[in-house]
């Protein structure tokens, strides 16, 4: 063996009998000091079990390993199969050898303690430092991975820092160990596009300098585009392509590779985004926000004293037509999802108006699809009850008519008509993120808010989604507010485009004007953070610049802002 890792004909299998609840079927794949591997797949696809029995964390959620060799050599040039490896020496592998980043990082750090305090802990039972000189190494190893005031960050619990601060945080642990394998699984599937373009910078950076090996596992083939030196694409536990990343990316010779890459939203600079507008002649209204904001006090003291507002959204206003989609984009903690809540009457606005252009069905012209369908459907109600739901909500019977409409609606979103009898945990999450849109449209209401109702979904179901969302709105004329961070997904289903920055809309316009000129600054760092197969070979940025605060004293009222025209019907905010 030459390389790091050597992985031949690797079998996993859960359950009393694993080798008869085979799940990774003769996985086989090498890989070398400062190389990286992606390994792609769909969920369920055996990326992540592939993944988990290199350092035998398979074995703690009852998979066992059934056959097959993985080979790895160790700092001391020693080679050990892991594969049969005793428990007491693959203690010393973990941590030290081999490092893991998980996919989310508030599962993965303890509430309880300080972000300081998990990092020393690494460095003491790994290194054998003593308590003073393991917190020196702590606030290096935040400084290593660019998160400023480190020191300070030190003495911070996990639910005091972003989405993007805790990942770096998990990979500061990761490395403290100085690995010379570093097991990424979707470490920035839950991070924004610019958070997520830092993370694969500061991973690129890292290994440049360490020499460590890496696979990345992911279900966007598009991200790796930029960063992978080989691709493995695995289905129903099975590798089915791999080669270098250039001649998969290129020239796929599986179908299921080539329906991967086919499902992912290609950017292009506004080139692809939708040209059927509803604005025009005759459009009607559906919605019409003016001047919206929403403020949450911050209290101090002993005494609980009101000291500030949280100003979570100032001054907002848009319109948005019957048959067209806008597109609200920006990072978490923008304010984008809280527009949306105000919206829909569930945060109140501190002032600003919002008014429907029709009452729909029932009185409830709009509805929401949230993020999670997981979390959204009731899983002890059958789907016709969580069909009914929004029916008795407004006092309505669920007669001859009402299931005439379930029974329509099923057939709509490709539900099969025996549906209605069963329970959420029957369907995929494509099927269960089609339910909720099926129970969002019961009412027949004119707008639909779409709260990243794409985002936790493989790319080709992603795919599908977006497809069947369109078609609804041609047939229903439906006006959508489409909230995401994924500049590709808005690209391909909106007409129009809303970039929100700390709490306001910094530009707005044609969804093709804005992404092809974009002309405020944070517009272009967004873009210029989105992967994609036509920018593979461009270098990700490591830019660690944050939100400002939206904490501001009580009283407090932001100066107006000038807006600059920048063509028809695009308009951004003046800088400097």
């Amino acid at each position: 063996m030459t390389g790091l890792l050597s992985v031949r004909d690797l079998r996993v299998g859960f359950g009393a009998h694993p080798e008869d609840n085979e799940v990774v079927h003769g996985v086989s794949f090498d890989l070398g000091p400062g190389e990286t591997l992606a390994i792609v797949g769909e969920s369920g696809s055996g990326k992540s079990v592939t993944a988990m029995a290199i350092n035998r964390l398979v074995d703690f959620g009852g998979g066992r390993i059934t056959g097959g060799q993985i080979e790895f050599a160790a700092g001391d040039g020693s080679v050990s199969d892991l594969a049969r490896a005793e428990e007491n020496m693959l203690e010393t592998i973990r941590g030290r050898e081999i490092g893991m980043i998980f996919q989310e990082p508030m599962t993965s750090l303890n509430p309880v303690l300080t972000v300081g305090t998990q990092i020393e802990e690494v460095f003491r039972l790994q290194h054998g430092m003593t308590r003073a000189d393991a917190r020196i190494a702590a606030r290096e190893a935040l400084e290593r991975v660019r998160i400023p005031d480190a020191a300070r960050r030190l003495t911070y619990a996990p639910h005091q820092l972003s989405g993007g601060m805790l990942q770096r945080v998990m990979i500061a642990i990761a490395l403290a160990g100085n690995p010379r394998l570093l097991i990424a699984d979707e470490p920035t599937t839950a991070l924004d596009v610019t958070i997520q373009a830092q993370i694969l910078g500061l991973l690129a950076e890292l290994k440049r300098d360490t020499d460590t090996g890496m696979i990345f596992i992911t279900h966007d083939i598009g991200l790796v585009a930029g960063f992978a030196d080989r691709v493995m694409v695995m289905q129903e536990g099975r590798v089915v392509e791999q080669g270098p990343l250039d001649r998969v990316l290129d020239a796929p010779e599986h179908p299921y590779t080539r329906h991967l890459l086919e499902a992912v939203p290609h950017f292009s600079d506004g080139k692809s985004a939708r040209r059927d507008g509803a604005r025009g002649g005759g459009a009607r209204t559906a919605l019409d926000v003016e001047g919206l904001s929403v403020r949450f006090p911050v209290r101090s003291g002993l005494l609980k004293r009101h000291s500030g507002n949280v100003h979570a959204v100032e001054g907002v206003s848009f319109d948005l037509m019957r048959g067209e989609t806008l597109g609200i984009v920006g990072e978490s903690g923008s304010g984008k999802s809280t527009t949306a809540r105000a919206i829909l009457g569930l945060e109140t606005p501190a002032r600003g108006r919002i008014e429907t252009g029709d009452a729909g069905e029932a009185g409830r012209p709009v509805q929401m699809v949230f993020q999670n369908p997981n979390a959204s459907l009731n899983p002890r109600l059958t789907v016709e009850q969580i069909l009914a739901e929004p029916y008795i909500a407004v006092g309505r019977r669920i007669d001859a008519d009402a299931r005439a409409r379930m029974a329509g609606l099923l057939e709509r979103v490709e539900l099969p008509q025996g549906s209605l009898a069963r329970y959420p945990h029957e369907f995929s999450g494509g099927q269960r993120q089609r339910l909720c849109i099926a129970r969002a449209l019961m009412l027949n209401p004119s707008v639909l808010v779409l709260d990243e109702a794409v985002s936790a979904l493989d790319v080709s179901v992603q795919a599908r989604v977006l497809d069947l969302l369109v078609d609804l709105q041609k047939e229903f004329h439906l006006a959508y507010l489409f909230v995401t961070h994924d500049m590709a997904v808005v690209e391909r289903i909106a007409h129009r485009i809303a970039v929100v920055f700390a709490g306001q809309i910094v530009e707005i316009g044609p969804t093709a004007e804005v992404l092809a000129n974009p002309r405020h600054s944070y517009t272009r760092q967004l873009i210029a953070a989105v992967p994609s197969l036509e920018r593979r070979h461009s270098a990700f940025s490591v830019d660690t610049s944050a939100i400002p605060s939206l904490v501001r004293p009580v009283g407090w009222e932001p100066a107006p802002v000038p807006w600059a025209e920048a063509g028809a019907d695009h308009r951004f905010r003046a800088e400097g």
